[in-house]
């Protein structure tokens, strides 16, 4: 019997050939995200100093209750609001080795909408 192959460790290597080209810098840092079963996950990180500047995810108090979708929505507008703070304007978008579509992409339309430069 052929096993299937794990998701997750597929995702992975996905995500090391994009992290390959791509480097969050202090000018321009690397907005990642993670999405789980139940929540998601965006901060903004500077690689060149192993630095998380912002952060935010559904588990923080602002984020409302709804579906998933909503809620991706909630959290890029909360992490482009808290950069914003932070005087940060531009990053280089970071899909953590998901596909650009659904929460993802929801999450990156609202950081955009909000004021982030990707």
């Amino acid at each position: 019997m052929i096993s299937k192959p794990d998701k997750n460790k597929t995702r992975q290597k996905r995500h090391m050939r994009v992290r390959n080209k791509i480097s969050g810098t202090a000018e321009r840092p690397r907005l990642n995200v993670f999405r789980s079963n139940k929540n998601i996950y965006a901060q903004v990180i500077d690689d060149v100093a192993g630095v998380t500047l912002v952060s935010a995810s559904t588990l923080d108090s602002e984020i409302a209750a709804g579906n998933k979708t909503e809620q991706a929505q909630a959290v890029g507008k909360l992490v482009a609001e808290r950069a914003a703070a932070k005087k940060i304007s531009e990053v280089v978008f970071d899909r953590g080795g998901y596909l650009y579509h659904g929460r993802v992409e929801a999450l990156a339309e609202a950081a955009r909408e909000n004021g982030l430069n990707f």
